[in-house]
């Protein structure tokens, strides 16, 4: 068990230093580009990777939502998460941006009460508190101007959360196939529709980035769900947070960032909060719900489908196998 964990971790560190790298290319592009124009192609460009991942699925069935509400509402989240998150990595520092986000996890224990009717215990709740803290510190709010990227990065936080506890709450009733779908399919049709109104030609190596994009999205979930086979949940969860290290690296390498005091102790508060529920909830002293680990997931864009639902097919295929 030992050897299969840090295996695991050593899997997940690799998935999320890749996922770090696709990140660096959303910057990149945009400071050239709309972030409809750079989901747009980076979703079409994913469908053939999709697409043969869900050929193989041998179960019957149609792709009708059994709960068309909730599978709206996760889809719009998971447009607006998109959107948000690839605009404020374009406008705001990487090591900003990944701390913000890095909420969600916080957010998703408190959601999972009203949605889940998860009980929140006294030191969880204590854990999500402080956590928020840590975004405050990150934001400053009255001792530094609040950027456009700010709301865009919490609005990422938030709509990916409950996007999130979303799929907790229907996962079980709904084919994967559909909700690896139809975030796809919205991202095509809705930002397609205004596609014509951002649209700037781009040269053959920006059509490389964005090929980029969608690969390293791919490969870095594969390893993902290779990790979450081989080790415990509680073991892979927290590599996410090494996230802010490569923030840092590819900062300073590519744009010149260079994270403030106030951005370093308020991811540190947030990765300890996050850190912590997560161990609470691998601890099994707390109830059977675990919104958090069972997310196994970056904030979803719709240009890949999540970890979770991903693992939940390979999971079905080989028992049925």
């Amino acid at each position: 068990m030992q050897n299969s964990n840090l295996r695991g971790a050593l899997m997940a560190l690799l998935a999320f230093a890749i996922y770090s790298t696709h990140d660096v290319v959303v910057k990149f592009l945009g400071g050239l580009y709309s972030p409809v124009q750079i989901i747009f192609f980076s979703t079409l460009l994913a469908f053939p990777l999709v697409t043969l991942m869900l050929i193989r699925d041998r179960r019957d069935g149609n792709l009708r939502p059994k709960h068309p509400w909730w599978s709206l509402a996760r889809t719009v989240c998971t447009v607006i998460t998109g959107l948000s998150a690839f605009y404020a990595f374009s406008v705001l520092p990487l090591a900003q941006t990944y701390a913000i986000l890095f909420a969600a996890p916080l957010l998703i224990t408190v959601l999972a009460i009203p949605l889940l009717g998860e009980r929140v215990g006294i030191r969880r709740g204590l854990a999500v508190m402080v956590g928020l803290c840590g975004v405050m510190v990150v934001l400053r709010p009255g001792q530094s101007s609040l950027q456009l990227g700010h709301f865009a990065a919490l609005t990422a936080a938030v709509s990916s959360s409950v996007a999130s506890v979303i799929v907790r709450k229907i996962g079980q009733d709904e084919r994967s196939a559909v909700l690896i779908l139809y975030p796809m399919l919205a991202n095509f049709v809705v930002l397609g529709l205004a596609l014509p109104f951002v649209y700037h030609p781009m040269p053959i190596q920006h059509v490389g980035m964005l090929a980029i994009i969608a690969s390293f999205s791919f490969v870095a979930s594969l390893l993902v769900i290779a990790a979450y086979r081989a080790a415990q949940a509680v073991v892979v969860a927290p590599m996410q947070y090494s996230q802010i290290i490569w923030a840092a690296i590819y900062g300073a390498i590519f744009f010149s960032e260079r994270p403030d005091l106030y951005t370093g102790i308020g991811a540190a508060i947030i990765i300890a909060s996050g850190i912590y529920i997560v161990l609470r909830e691998g601890g099994g002293k707390v109830e059977t719900k675990r919104p958090v680990l069972e997310s196994k997931s970056r904030p979803e864009t719709g240009i890949m489908p999540r970890i979770s639902l991903i693992l939940a097919r390979v999971t079905t295929r080989d028992i049925a196998d």
